[in-house]
């Protein structure tokens, strides 16, 4: 679903309905950060651009609202884990590493 801020995310949820306003973040849905949840945050958050960049089934994404360094308001941080190699993901846009490896034309091949 599109967010407010126009980008397509997995995550949330708008439900407009004969005049409803109802929004959601299923990301931070049933953590103690579902309370600080608000649509303004979707602008910055990362979520779509890791999603655009990264489909991968194994990996899983955890999101935390913590508060802008020098600016008022808050953003979103987002961590990752990927289930199958059971080790936190560095660059989630990227991935782990393991899932899903680079073929090897991408590498140079020194044989002298």
């Amino acid at each position: 679903m599109r967010t407010p801020d126009g980008k397509e995310c997995k995550y949330f949820y708008g439900n407009y309905y004969r005049g409803q306003s109802h929004e959601e973040c299923r990301l931070v849905e049933g953590t103690s950060e579902e309370e600080e949840w608000n649509a303004t945050l979707c602008s910055t958050c990362p979520v779509p651009a890791i999603l655009r960049a990264n489909a991968c089934p194994t990996m899983e994404l955890h999101a935390e609202i913590k508060p802008r360094f020098l600016v008022f308001g808050k953003e979103m941080k987002i961590s990752a884990f990927c289930t199958k190699s059971k080790q936190i993901v560095k660059e989630p846009e990227i991935g782990c590493g393991q899932c899903h490896p680079l073929p090897s034309i991408f590498f140079d091949s020194d044989e002298d």
